[in-house]
This record gives structure tokens, sequence and C-alpha cells, in this order.
């Protein structure tokens, strides 16, 4: 098995940093009824609802009853922001599906609800490199490190494509950071296949990522293509050098944007409302 490539029980239930220096992350699933309760001590977090609705009690604020969609191929997300020494209570008011997103910062900035209306949605790419971005905490976010987006590719499709990498500090044109792409296929028994690859090939593995798995990007190009049949979902969570998405091209694969004359029109996979 990949080293990138991190299976569900490592994650559930248990906040893991993989080796990361900012990153650490966890998926929870609660029943209805059900609470949990944690610090974020020198951490910010992103509380993002994949599936179902909660409440939060916390020494920043409280939040009623948000969330709403089903799976996260059934609406755009709510997402809360709680920065470093919050203390917070998470009760579900349904049965929850829930993705803590944490990322190592120094100062405290304002904790935030991002409902469906606040969330930018962007369709990029083009023939079947179509794909949708929903930007949760985008660069533009009042946040230290962290950057929170997710990402629908439509059965057959590729994104993050052409190949970029942002693994070197060389503003404005590329940002290093820390990558998890987290997955769900919206038909479980699916997959998706990943590249992560360096330009020295010092990182070269192919990897097939099925529902609720995870791979890490530490350094390297990172496509992804979905399985023909299998739409496929990816929680992007990012942090390093800057609050900056700057990425560089692999030379080799520029040209393909010149290709791009028209959108596939399965996106938007998901809508507001």
């Amino acid at each position: 098995m990949s080293r990138l490539l991190v299976r569900p029980e490592v994650f559930e239930n248990r906040i893991e940093s993989f080796g990361f220096e900012y990153l650490s992350f966890a998926v929870r699933k609660l029943a209805a009824g059900e609470s949990y309760s944690a610090e974020t001590g020198g951490t910010e977090l992103a509380i993002v609802v994949l599936g179902g609705v909660c409440s939060v009690t916390s020494n920043r604020g409280e939040w009623k009853s948000f969330g709403g969609r089903a799976t996260v191929f059934d609406g755009l997300p709510y997402t809360l922001y709680l920065p470093i020494q919050s203390e917070f209570t998470v009760t579900a008011d349904t049965a929850c599906d829930l993705a803590f997103c944490y990322a190592k910062a120094e100062e405290e900035h304002p904790a935030k609800l991002v409902t469906p209306d606040d969330v930018g949605v962007e369709l990029r790419g083009g023939g079947n490199a179509s794909r949708q971005i929903n930007s949760m905490v985008p660069p533009s976010f009042d946040a230290g490190r962290l950057i929170v987006v997710e990402v629908y590719t439509p059965a057959g499709n590729w994104s993050s494509f052409p190949p970029h990498k942002h693994d070197v500090h060389n503003p404005p044109g590329e940002v290093d950071l820390e990558e998890i792409y987290y997955f769900r296929i919206e038909r479980p028994e699916g997959f998706a296949v990943q590249k992560v690859y360096t330009p020295t090939r010092s990182i070269d593995e192919t990897i097939t990522v099925h529902d609720g798995e995870l791979v890490l990007v530490p350094e390297g190009y990172h496509p992804v293509v979905a399985a023909h049949g299998y739409n496929a979902y990816y929680l992007n969570v990012l942090a390093g050098s800057a609050r900056s998405l700057a990425a560089s091209d692999d030379p080799d694969y520029t040209w393909v944007r010149g290709t791009w004359n028209e959108l596939d029109p399965r996106v938007p996979v998901v809508k507001r409302g």
C-alpha cells in the first residue's frame, strides 16, 4: 500500500497529524443526541458538516442547528471556524458526519459559521477536466494558516489538472503548502486515482483511493481522475508558508489549458438551495 494513502481507521474518532508540521485531521460520526467535546489548543479548526445537522456551544459563541445536506453529494456545506484556544462541544441534532480540519496557528481570529450562501463556487477547467470547487475557508478568509475547499469531479473527469504543485516558497508564483485530500465516492464501491510525483521523481506514486480514504500530499504534483460512472468528492485541507493557493504547473502539461473550450454540462455537481 502507498505510504501516502491513509485508511479511515487511522483518523476516525481521533486526531492524526500524519507527520505534517501544520495540518491534522479527523472524521467523526455522531448518533442523534450524541456529543463530542474538545479544545483547539494551539490549532485553529474548521468543522465541515459532511452530512446531518448539529449544534455547537463554545467559549467563542453558540451556533444552533446548522447543516442539512444528507451527504456531500446533496448540497453545499456548512463550516464552523474556531480559532486557537477554543473550547467546544458538538451535539448531533440528527445523525452527523463531521470532518475536523486543524492547522497550527499563532494568532487568534474571529469564530465564524460559514453557510452555503457564503461559500464561493467556482467551475474550473474544461471538457473532461471540468470540476466544481466550493471555497469555505479560502485565502481571503480571516484565519491564520488554514485553507479548506471541497472539489467535485464528475465521473470520468480529471481535477487538479494540469498537474500542479505548491511546495516551494516563492511568492507570488508559488507557496509551500502541506495538503490533505479526503475522498468520498458517490457510489461507495467506486474509486478515484491520484498521482503524486515530484519533478525529480523522488516521489512517484499512483494511488487507487476508495470512499472514506485520504491521500497525503507533502510535495509534488497531484492530479486526480474519477472512475467512469463514479462522481468523486474530496475535501481539500491546506496549510503552510502563506495563506495562498499559488501553484506552478508541470510544464509538460500546461499546454492543455489552451484546449479547454467549454465546460462539462454536469458541473456544478451540487447547487445552492
